[in-house]
């Protein structure tokens, strides 16, 4: 009898665990990337959302290049990263490096906006004539008055990327973690290491590319496609709390934008191969 209330109380006891866990998740889970809360649905989850419905000027987008106009005057990209005390972090629909205090600056329309953080998406958010990459890196930069602007990077399967190597230890470790938020301490890390690889960029204003899908970012897509290992790419997609293996929004209308092409040399830029 004694044994039958004890089983019976931790019977209980794991119920009441599992209500609180489920809670939990779903709290944590406001939206995701298919289904009744996935992208065609952001704009209707949340009244401060409904940018990502009704927003004109959306990111991504898919940079087709016979609609693209040549700014010689854009200038070169200008960077001024630094090594700097970083964490990584699982924001449970991505996996991000934050530089709490900032990592340097990028020189933009004569504004430096600090390098706050970076993260993955799996596959590339951004396409090349309809093409799309089986990763992108984005590294967000704001300014006090938190105006954004982004670089993307686009890989293609290959040699593996240094940047990714020296942080699958951590990131492996963060995968077994299930708390939202879940954090693992880097020590200093220096941006320098996650190369552009080209001078040449693409620049157009769109949005943050999830919930609430703040327009007015400054986005600046790096014309080479650089190489990432299989392997880096799906232990990313592991890591990720998700669990579907993607987590790219699908690309938005231009409607009418403005795709600019820096180039040192004037002319077309190379095709993507």
């Amino acid at each position: 009898m004694e044994i039958e209330k004890m089983m019976l109380s931790v019977l209980r006891n794991l119920v009441f665990v599992t209500l609180i866990m489920g809670c939990k998740a779903a709290k944590a889970e406001e939206f995701n990337y298919n289904g009744v809360r996935g992208p065609s649905h952001w704009g209707d989850l949340k009244e401060e959302w409904k940018t990502c419905g009704q927003g004109r000027h959306q990111s991504p987008i898919d940079v087709i290049k016979r609609d693209i106009e040549i700014y010689p005057n854009l200038g070169k990209l200008h960077k001024s990263y630094k090594a700097a005390n970083a964490s990584l972090v699982n924001r449970g629909h991505y996996i991000m490096v934050r530089w709490a205090k900032g990592a340097g600056t990028i020189h933009v329309d004569g504004t430096n906006f600090t390098l706050r953080q970076c993260h993955w998406h799996s596959p590339a958010e951004h396409t090349i004539y309809g093409r799309r990459y089986p990763l992108e890196i984005h590294m967000v930069h704001q300014t006090e008055d938190n105006r954004t602007a982004v670089i993307g990077i686009l890989y293609k399967y290959g040699r593996h990327d240094t940047f990714l190597a020296e942080l699958m230890n951590q990131m492996s470790a963060l995968s077994h973690e299930m708390e939202p938020e879940a954090e693992e301490t880097l020590g200093i890390i220096d941006p320098k290491q996650i190369k552009l690889g080209s001078r040449k960029y693409y620049r157009y204003t769109g949005s943050l590319t999830t919930p609430p899908c703040t327009e007015g970012v400054i986005w600046i897509i790096v014309d080479k496609v650089r190489t990432v290992s299989r392997d880096q790419v799906r232990n990313l997609v592991m890591a990720v709390h998700d669990g579907f293996g993607r987590n790219a929004r699908p690309t938005q209308s231009e409607n009418g934008r403005i795709v600019e092409l820096y180039t040192p040399r004037y002319g077309n830029s190379k095709n993507h191969n």
